[in-house]
């Protein structure tokens, strides 16, 4: 409490100049007073001893100086000022939906197109602060891997057991974006995201893409779509009974499409044709939803003079009892 203590009238410190000043003249008068008994012989006291009161004499002096300096501080009125930093952020909640059907197997990406993905989106996890994210995954069907959390270690843990095989294989991009909004329908966070990476043309759901834009859309959502795969054909792994084999199948990835759902929600598509765009797209993303962050600094005073006061004050009114009692002198 008395770190960084200042005083509000610092000139009111001078008066403590005074108590060197009372000592001396106290001390000079000690000096000058003769004794009011004179004797003829002060042998008879040479084996008497002195008693408390004698030692203790210059007590209510003392505590008279005490107690005016404490009261010369406490005037000065004392101050201790404590520092702080508030912060005040604007979340934004975010649902990653994420396309785990078969032909993110193909290793266009490296080490394929979905080891790729899980590698960057984790990456853009970790560099969010207080955004409620969320990871929901799909092929034929959409299912929630991950609600709208701040725990950011579960979160990536969760996606890192992500597989292709998980749900059985197809592309419901419609029944992903709805998953999605369900995520995010009741949330009051100033912005709401989808981060969509997908590689196929919608063939499964019961839920048309366009429709499930409306919904996103009717909710203040807006959506990132991703189109992941390099232009022309890939290569994908097949399994042979002489082991694993390439063979080149054509990248099939309805750009107009994730282009009306993203421009109807009001947000963008992208296209990655390499794990560096796709790591560029989510940087992009990431500086176009940024957390909005407040820092105030704050500076609060603590007045001190009471605990100067207070012991002043007792001061003062022991040496009026010790002189009044004690050490009374005759006049």
């Amino acid at each position: 409490m008395f770190s960084d203590v200042v005083f509000l009238y610092p000139w009111v410190l001078f008066f403590l100049l005074l108590i060197p000043v009372l000592i001396f003249i106290y001390i000079f008068k000690l000096r000058k007073n003769q004794s009011a008994i004179k004797i003829s012989d002060s042998k008879i006291f040479l084996n008497t001893g002195s008693s408390l009161k004698v030692k203790l004499i210059h007590l209510p002096f003392a505590l008279k100086m005490l107690a005016l300096a404490l009261l010369i501080l406490a005037l000065a009125r004392p101050q201790s000022f404590s520092s702080g930093t508030n912060f005040n952020t604007e979340g934004i909640d975010i649902a990653i939906v994420l396309d785990i059907s078969g032909s993110m197997l193909a290793e266009d990406f490296k080490p394929n197109r979905l080891e790729a993905a899980k590698k960057i989106t984790d990456k853009f996890i970790e560099g969010r602060i207080s955004d409620r994210i969320g990871l929901v995954i799909f092929s034929r069907v959409a299912f929630t891997q991950c609600p709208l959390t701040i725990d950011y270690s579960v979160l990536r843990n969760l996606l890192k057991e992500i597989k292709s095989g998980m749900l059985e294989d197809g592309t419901a991009i419609g029944n992903a974006i709805a998953n999605g909004v369900n995520r995010l329908k009741n949330s009051d966070a100033k912005s709401k995201v989808i981060i969509l990476m997908t590689d196929g043309v919608n063939n499964a759901g019961e839920i048309a893409p366009q429709s499930a834009s409306e919904i996103a859309k009717a909710y203040g959502i807006k959506i990132y779509s991703i189109g992941v795969g390099t232009r022309g054909e890939a290569p994908y792994p097949v399994q042979t009974p002489f082991g694993i084999r390439y063979q080149m199948v054509p990248v099939e990835i309805d750009e107009a499409l994730l282009k009306s759902i993203s421009d109807n929600t009001g947000g963008k598509y992208f296209r990655a044709t390499n794990n560096k765009a796709l790591e560029e797209i989510y940087n992009k993303i990431d500086s176009m939803e940024k957390t909005k962050v407040e820092i105030t600094s704050y500076r609060t005073a603590a007045e001190l003079f009471s605990y100067l006061m207070l012991p002043a004050l007792i001061l003062f009114i022991l040496d009026l009892l010790l002189s009044k009692t004690i050490f009374r002198k005759l006049p």
